[in-house]
């Protein structure tokens, strides 16, 4: 099958189809003679797996982990526990940083209950004060990196 036609049946798109052949997450495929790519559908259930693993907000490297364990079925799937271990920390670790970053919204809005100049309102003023610059980034730093690092794998 073609590109267009995998990506139809994956739910994605040919642009992240090639970024995960380059990253190494999908084999390479063949080509055509007039140099289209050609996939299998051993390409179509690996990148069904790895779009879950996206779904689920899994990094490359731990997509990278539970690929590697999946084309090793005789390997003991303790790490495969551990990595899934690490993610749930991370969720919770993840959901507890945007409660607080819902709390700090709720307080910047109670700063200007009704309209009123710019010049006046109390959001913009509650932006400039140095007390929200603490508010978290994206992720808990190292989470995903710990499992990485401890297994050699990234």
């Amino acid at each position: 099958m073609k590109i267009s036609e995998l990506a139809r049946l994956a739910g994605s798109n040919a642009e992240t189809i090639r970024y995960y052949e380059r990253e190494g997450l999908l084999p390479k495929a063949t080509r055509s003679e007039s140099n289209y790519r050609i996939y299998s559908d051993t390409h179509l259930e690996r990148l069904t797996f790895i779009r879950h693993c996206r779904n689920l907000d899994m990094t490359l490297g731990e997509i990278r982990t539970l690929l590697h364990f999946k084309a090793s079925p005789e390997e003991n799937c303790g790490e495969v526990n551990r990595l899934l271990d690490e993610h749930i920390e991370h969720v919770v670790r993840r959901i507890g940083e945007l409660q607080e970053l819902e709390r700090q919204l709720r307080d910047l809005r109670g700063c200007c209950p009704d309209g009123r100049q710019a010049a006046a309102c109390g959001i913009l003023e509650g932006l400039s004060q140095p007390s929200l610059e603490k508010a978290s980034g994206n992720h808990v730093p190292g989470v995903h990196e710990s499992f990485a690092s401890n297994t050699g794998k990234s």
